[in-house]
């Protein structure tokens, strides 16, 4: 027998497609999501998850989306500033205090703000993902203060203010493909890049970059997007069911990630990847003037904005 629910509903298939590998806590909270979504749907909602780049490259997904062929994708919020340019203010360097500042903001009105500020360009934001802090991975040598990475290549995300960062740092910033950047490593096409602990631990970067410097330089959240065209075929129920299913599975990746980050630095620094803790603060000092240059603009609020966020 079909429940109420299924019998008011036909069944609706969904596509989440993002770029990670299977073991990433990314890809367990997406199909966490499917679950839920499925379970609150009493099966009317059904939907497919294909990691690794298997529908595209981040940039092509977001394309994807807004054609309505795609549903919904997970993105790091930089590729996003091209369509609205105040999410640059999460690729700041050393914006926020420490974690618990980071979701504060992120889950304040200052978060919710920017996460439907995409909707004029057919992508909505439903949740934010934890991407923990991205600091510098080299093949050759550590990265221990600015001044180490003159005349590297470092791969940057489709980012201008990634590419800023790396500048101001004194490095040449090379944005390519997540999926190709094994390969530039091996081939020196890059010298190194910048992540988190799991993607460089899932992505296997630490076998031909054996320096990670954790600097810690941004703390970039991912975010899940879902096609604006697709979310206003849902019905209201199926909105609201898709949104509790999304808010969990960020609970739920939340605890994986904290797990996640711990294991792949015991079983990286098992395989020889040397770890090191340099000062922060000549990092800073040569960040600030990305600061100077957003002073009194619509950034430099929003800037103002979170710093007041306890």
């Amino acid at each position: 027998m079909l429940s109420c629910a299924a019998e008011h509903h036909p069944v609706r298939r969904l596509k989440i497609a993002h770029g990670l590998n299977i073991d990433h806590p990314v890809h367990k909270a997406m199909e966490y999501l499917a679950d839920r979504a499925s379970l609150y749907s009493e099966g009317s909602i059904k939907i497919d998850v294909y990691p690794s780049e298997q529908l595209g490259t981040e940039k092509e997904c977001i394309e994807q989306l807004q054609m309505g062929i795609l549903s919904m994708t997970k993105v790091s919020s930089s590729p996003l500033e091209s369509f609205v340019p105040k999410i640059q203010v999460f690729a700041l360097p050393f914006l926020f205090r420490d974690g618990d500042h980071k979701w504060a903001v992120l889950n304040s009105a200052i978060g919710k703000e920017l996460l439907v500020a995409c909707a004029p360009k057919g992508l909505r934001g439903l949740c934010y993902y934890d991407a923990g802090a991205r600091s510098f991975y080299t093949v050759k040598a550590p990265v221990l203060h600015p001044d180490d990475l003159k005349g590297l290549k470092i791969r940057t995300q489709q980012s201008p203010m990634a590419v800023d960062l790396v500048r101001a740092l004194g490095g040449s910033a090379t944005p390519i493909s997540w999926g190709e950047l094994y390969t530039a490593l091996q081939q020196g096409v890059v010298d190194g890049a910048e992540n988190n602990e799991p993607s460089l631990y899932t992505s296997l970067h630490y076998e031909v970059a054996k320096h990670y410097s954790l600097d810690e330089h941004t703390m970039v959240p991912d975010v899940l997007l879902i096609s604006t065209l697709q979310w206003e075929e849902l019905t209201p129920d199926h909105q609201t069911i898709l949104q509790r299913a999304a808010d969990e599975s960020v609970v739920y990746q939340r605890q994986l990630w904290a797990e996640f980050v711990r294991l792949s630095m015991e079983e990286m620094q098992s395989k020889g990847l040397q770890v090191y803790h340099p000062d922060k603060a000549p990092f800073k000092e040569r960040t600030q003037q990305m600061y100077d240059a957003i002073e009194g603009t619509e950034i430099g609020e929003l800037v103002k904005r979170i710093q007041e966020v306890q």
